[in-house]
């Protein structure tokens, strides 16, 4: 990997990174959601044979699928999700907002309730690689916000089933229905609604370009979570920094996709030298060093930065996804970051705690989008009504406010309806 100085550097091509162009599949993807908010299951079935390679009749997952499951999967690994799920449960019930209400001036109550959105759609992607675990971060906190129903829509396999550990994991975490519907077409089952599939309110869950596509569409007749890119780490380290975790680290984060961005920022040439060196020993013996290597090939980067300050600043430029704070005294560098998804500190501290099992959501913004959303949380998942009320001495209290405003702005009903509360009185 290319060494690079960051103030000798052209900090755009730095910061650059891969992003999923959903322009280039727009026309395909508009037609796929025309087809099934026009015909339903109809379309459903047809571009579950045509992308998906088999005919289904019912596109919901039974009971007895899923608890056949349990028998399919390695205790192990039903154990894993079990305490992953008992530690994101844990994580999100602290995120539940209270309510409030305030005398914000005499006679004059407002405040902010909360409430759930009622029908959620988690999509959980196949293809490549398949993750359980995000199962557990898209449905968990949509439950603990109290969602009355949560479905999930996952692609089928050539025989009709669905991966037994995404069953599985889909039941820990407590899902209301499954379907065998995947890509675009989910999306527009989800959003729409069919015979088969229930209209939802919001829709979240990584995908690919066509999931992604889709999202962006439908957004307006439901919401959605976030457009997301490929994934990506941005490591901070200092001198004390332990070179062999940081290449892991990247090595662990180029793995997920042959578009993840990996890159580091450190004040040490040492350092800088001794991670390239790591990287290029260990990545012979990785399983997935094809994909890794095509990875780091276009979007790693090792850059030096003069000082931590500098190496803050272009972090919050970079706005990661996943954010490592390998330092001296991490806590200390934390006050200063402003963009992340998620942050880890220490040197023990990897970004695979946080997929599998610290509790904290890896459902993340990517592609610099970190700057204006946060990852997926509780807060995703609910809506807060204000209210207020008016005593007579409140409303004597605005009469001046309101009605000179409302005058002013050529509403006169609006001044009317609060001259009417005033000769009531």
């Amino acid at each position: 990997m290319e060494i690079v100085k960051l103030k000798s550097a052209d900090k755009n091509k730095l910061i650059n990174r891969s992003q999923i162009d959903a322009e280039s599949v727009i026309e395909i993807v508009s037609d796929i959601l025309h087809n099934v908010r026009k015909d339903g299951d109809i379309s459903l079935k047809f571009y579950t044979e045509k992308f998906d390679n088999v005919k289904l009749d019912d596109f919901k997952v039974s009971e007895a699928e899923i608890k056949e499951s349990y028998d399919k999967v390695d205790v192990k690994i039903v154990d894993a999700l079990k305490k992953a799920a008992k530690n994101i449960k844990k994580f999100h019930k602290s995120q539940i907002p209270e309510e409030w209400f305030e005398e914000v001036d005499n006679g004059i109550t407002a405040g902010q309730i909360i409430r759930p959105i009622e029908i959620v759609g988690c999509y959980v992607p196949g293809g490549r690689a398949v993750y359980p675990s995000s199962v557990l971060m898209t449905i968990i906190p949509a439950k603990i916000a109290g969602v009355s129903k949560v479905i999930c829509c996952t692609p089928p396999m050539h025989d009709g089933s669905v991966n037994e550990a995404v069953l599985v994991a889909a039941d820990i975490a407590g899902a209301d229905e499954i379907y065998k519907i995947g890509g675009a077409q989910s999306i527009a089952a989800m959003a729409f609604g069919t015979l088969s599939v229930p209209k939802v309110d919001k829709i979240v869950g990584p995908g690919n370009i066509f999931v992604t596509a889709a999202k962006k569409l439908v957004y307006g007749d439901v919401d959605i979570d976030f457009p997301a890119g490929p994934s990506e780490v941005l490591i901070i380290a200092d001198e004390t920094a332990n070179a062999e975790f940081i290449a892991y680290d990247m090595l662990a984060q180029a793995e997920h996709d042959p578009n993840a961005a990996c890159a580091l920022v450190t004040t040490s040439e040492n350092i800088a030298s001794k991670v390239n060196a790591n990287i290029l020993e260990k990545i012979k013996y990785m399983q997935r060093s094809k994909i890794i290597e095509e990875s780091l090939e276009k979007y790693g980067k090792i850059i030096i930065a003069d000082s931590l300050s500098e190496a803050v600043e272009f972090a919050n430029d970079y706005a990661p996804e996943h954010l490592i704070i390998m330092t001296e005294d991490p806590e200390d560098v934390l006050k200063d970051i402003k963009n992340a998804g998620s942050i880890f500190l220490g040197e023990l501290t990897p970004v695979a705690a946080g997929d599998y099992g610290s509790g904290t959501n890896h459902v993340l913004p990517t592609s610099k989008c970190a700057r204006m959303y946060s990852g997926l949380s509780v807060d995703s998942f609910i809506k807060k009504p204000t209210v207020q009320r008016l005593s007579k001495e409140g409303v004597r209290n605005l009469k001046d406010v309101v009605i000179t405003l409302a005058e002013h702005e050529g509403l006169f009903a609006h001044a009317e309806s609060f001259k009417k509360r005033l000769s009531e009185d």
